[in-house]
C-alpha cells in the first residue's frame, strides 16, 4: 500500500510505499492486549514490600488475660488486627515478568501500526529537521498537521534537536524506529512518523524481515 507525504505544514507533497505485511495487518485485539499487558507488567520493578507479623519490632507479651475482662481476645502486640501491627497479606518482592514469543511482540505492533491506518492517525513525513532545538517548531507542527491529543513522533535515527523540542512540549514524545512497540504503539493517538522510518519499519517488519 501507499501512505501520503506530508512536509511540516500539512501540504501533501508525495507517497511512500508501505509494506501491507505491517501496515495492512489483520486485526487482532486479543494479541494486542496480551502483548500490551506483558509489556506494562515487564516494566514493574516488584520492589513493593510489607512487614509481617514476624518482621514488626514489638513484644510478644500478651497484652491481656485471655477470659474475664469483657473484652477482645487478644496476643501479641505484632497482631494485623492492631494498628501498626504486621501485615496479614501485604506485597512482597516479585517478578512480575511476563514471557511473550517473540514472533507474537512482532506480530503485535504490526497490528498496532495497521490501527493508526485503519484509524486514520498516522501522518507520514518528509523529513524532519530543525536547526536548532525550539519547542515552538514542534507545536507548529502539530497545529499544521491538526492532531489533537497525545503524539509519538518516530524517526529512523536519535535526532537531539527534535528530541530536546519535544522535551517541554506537552503530550508530545519521540523515539527511534527501532524501538517501537505495541505499548508504545498503543498508548498515542496520534502517530507521525518520518519516510525514512516507514522504510526502516517496512525493513525490521515486513515481508523482508524474520518472523
Amino acid at each position: 500500500m501507499d501512505l501520503e507525504v506530508k512536509d511540516i505544514t500539512g501540504k501533501v507533497v508525495g507517497n511512500v510505499e508501505a509494506d501491507d505485511a505491517v501496515w495492512g495487518a489483520a486485526p487482532n485485539d486479543a494479541l494486542l492486549h496480551q502483548a500490551v499487558v506483558a509489556q506494562q507488567a515487564n516494566r514493574r520493578q516488584g520492589t513493593q514490600d510489607t512487614l509481617t507479623r514476624a518482621e514488626v519490632s514489638y513484644s510478644t507479651r500478651k497484652l491481656r488475660a485471655q477470659k474475664g475482662g469483657g473484652r477482645a481476645r487478644l496476643g501479641s502486640r505484632k497482631s494485623p488486627n492492631l494498628r501498626h501491627g504486621g501485615v496479614a497479606h501485604g506485597p512482597h518482592p516479585r517478578s512480575y515478568r511476563q514471557r511473550l514469543p517473540k514472533k507474537m511482540r512482532r506480530q503485535a505492533l504490526r497490528i498496532a501500526l495497521a490501527n493508526h491506518v485503519r484509524s486514520e492517525s498516522v501522518v507520514v513525513l518528509d523529513s524532519l529537521e530543525f536547526d536548532e532545538p525550539k519547542t515552538r517548531s514542534i507545536i507548529d507542527m502539530v497545529s499544521a498537521l491538526e492532531l489533537n491529543g497525545r503524539t509519538l513522533i518516530v524517526t529512523t535515527d536519535v535526532n537531539e534537536n527534535v528530541m530536546t523540542s519535544c522535551a517541554n512540549t506537552s503530550g508530545v514524545s519521540t523515539l527511534e524506529a527501532r524501538n517501537l512497540s505495541a505499548l508504545q504503539a498503543t498508548s498515542y493517538p496520534n502517530l507521525v512518523i518520518t519516510q525514512d522510518a516507514v522504510k526502516s519499519v517496512n525493513e525490521l517488519w515486513g515481508n523482508g524481515a524474520s518472523s
